[in-house]
């Protein structure tokens, strides 16, 4: 095999695909990344057997040819590559000799027919979506899933579509998050859960455009997302999901509007008092027209009141701050408006369409330590 490319074109192509190499494994194979420069096109392929990146670059094929070689390796060479042409050349022994300018390397390679393919996915029906809406769904979404495998399903997130309603959702047990987006479309209802991880590696390979669009292929064991060059086969999360219409109400007995912005900033400011690993709540204290805010930890207290709009009754109500933190950053509106029933009960931001839902379950707090 022998090609010509830009060193730009390679790295960018090196970066897409290194998203799926894994960090263990026990198949050597598995940490390569393939080039397939076997039919017109140069081809950089990594799959760790549960999401597979295949992405196409520009470049010169003068000699067709296929090989397999080690990611990490490779693509630190790529990186430090001077800015200008870069040759690939392999041997029958898969000896690989890259040479830009001056500079030349020479590593040894695998064979390309022992690297596992993508799987074929047959692509019947698609759906589409702008670049730009799938990555703030998941921006919006990601933060709030589990870090852990002890339930497999709350490390993805559903996808479910109905008509032209996509619902997308994602929880930890302490949390919910959902985004509803209109599709241009009307399609086929299909429910699916989407590996947390899978749907990380997207948002950072895919450009956002708002011109340009994703398609998605949805099959019984994988989803297909197809944009630019690039193709991301993953497989999905098997079983139910939760049943979270049951933990979504619309009974509320106060309902206050806010500035975000000056609520963010108050309980970040809140949070310089917390040590990592410390659990202390933020206690919201909401009356007639101000909600005060208060922190009691080992460090120090502090507290601080913000102007509000509030509907109902008074309420003090304590909360992990990290997640309301973890909420309002991801929202756009300058005002969001809070729905709480009781000290107990879950509070819920939400827009007046329900374009976006986070539901947060408060945390018990002492009310006379406070």
């Amino acid at each position: 095999m022998k090609l010509i490319c830009s060193k730009s074109n390679l790295l960018k192509g090196v970066n897409i695909v290194s998203k799926a190499v894994p960090t263990r494994t026990t198949m050597a194979i598995l940490e390569c990344i393939l080039i397939d420069a076997s039919a017109n096109e140069i081809k950089l392929t990594a799959n760790d057997m549960e999401l597979g990146i295949e992405t196409k670059i520009d470049g010169e094929i003068l000699e067709p040819g296929i090989i397999a070689l080690d990611a990490k390796i490779f693509s630190e060479i790529v990186r430090k590559l001077p800015d200008n042409e870069v040759t690939i050349e392999t041997d029958s022994s898969f000896k690989t000799y890259i040479t830009c300018e001056k500079a030349k390397f020479n590593i040894v390679g695998k064979s390309g027919e022992d690297f596992s393919y993508l799987p074929y996915v047959e692509k019947k029906d698609s759906l589409s979506m702008s670049q730009f809406t799938l990555k703030e769904v998941i921006r919006q979404t990601i933060f709030s899933i589990a870090d852990n495998d002890n339930n497999k399903l709350m490390t993805g997130e559903l996808f479910e579509i109905h008509e032209n309603q996509l619902k997308v959702v994602s929880l930890d047990g302490h949390r919910i998050s959902i985004r509803n987006i209109e599709l241009k479309d009307n399609y086929e209802s299909k429910k699916v859960v989407v590996p947390g991880k899978t749907l990380n590696e997207i948002s950072k390979i895919i450009p956002g455009s708002a011109e340009e669009d994703v398609t998605i292929y949805i099959t019984e064991n994988h989803i297909v997302f197809e944009f630019d060059q690039t193709t991301v086969v993953s497989r999905l999360i098997e079983g139910d999901y939760f049943k979270i219409e049951q933990m979504l109400s619309s009974d509320y007995e106060t309902k206050v509007k806010i500035n975000k912005r000056e609520l963010l900033d108050c309980i970040d400011r809140a949070t310089l008092l917390i040590k990592e690993g410390d659990k202390k709540p933020i206690i919201m204290n909401i009356s007639d027209t101000s909600m005060e805010l208060k922190i009691n930890s080992f460090i120090g207290s502090m507290n601080e009141e913000i102007d509000i709009e509030k509907d109902g009754k008074d309420i003090l109500i304590g909360f992990n701050p990290k997640f309301f933190i973890d909420a309002l950053r991801v929202i756009d509106e300058e005002e969001v408006t809070l729905y709480m029933v009781n000290p107990k009960a879950p509070c819920f931001i939400k827009d007046d369409n329900e374009n976006y839902i986070y539901l947060i379950l408060p945390v018990n707090f002492n009310a006379m330590a406070n």
